[in-house]
């Protein structure tokens, strides 16, 4: 990657509507070559897809959390493969520390949240222990058109 394609990916994380026209104009290159380069990044396995960022809440999802959980390491892909089906999980992480995995999860209601927290993720069997941290409000880091 070079600063062209370091400077495309930037202007599509702002907007990953932006038009090869307008994508070239911005980071000096022609459309076509805006096209070449963004179809590589594509085909590198860089840039993996093109995504909408919704307010949770606006969008009916009233209750967020950070869940920590500590997993028994030899069964960590089996509680991946799990908490992958659990529609609420928005994000997966892996981490090292105090505690192995980081969940993010947005529900309904705080009800709704519960159920998941405890009657889905810590039902997993390999999950020996959970700690919930409530979103009070979220700010995201990049301009919202």
């Amino acid at each position: 990657m070079d600063v062209i394609d370091r400077a495309i990916i930037e202007v599509l994380r702002r907007d990953a509507r932006a038009s090869m026209t307008t994508l070239g104009e911005e980071v000096h290159v022609s459309r076509a070559g805006a096209h070449a380069r963004v179809k590589r990044l594509r085909d590198a396995g860089i840039i993996t897809g093109f995504t909408v960022r919704t307010d949770p809440v606006l969008s009916g999802l009233h209750a967020s959390a950070y869940v920590s959980l500590s997993v028994e390491q030899p069964a960590w892909q089996e509680v991946r493969a799990r908490l992958m089906e659990i529609p609420e999980i928005e994000h997966i992480a892996l981490v090292g520390g105090e505690f192995d995995v980081l969940l993010l999860i947005r529900a309904r209601d705080n009800r709704d949240l519960r159920r998941v927290v405890l009657e889905e993720v810590q039902a997993i069997p390999s999950v020996r222990t959970s700690r919930t941290l409530l979103i009070f409000e979220d700010f995201p880091n990049t301009p919202v058109d």
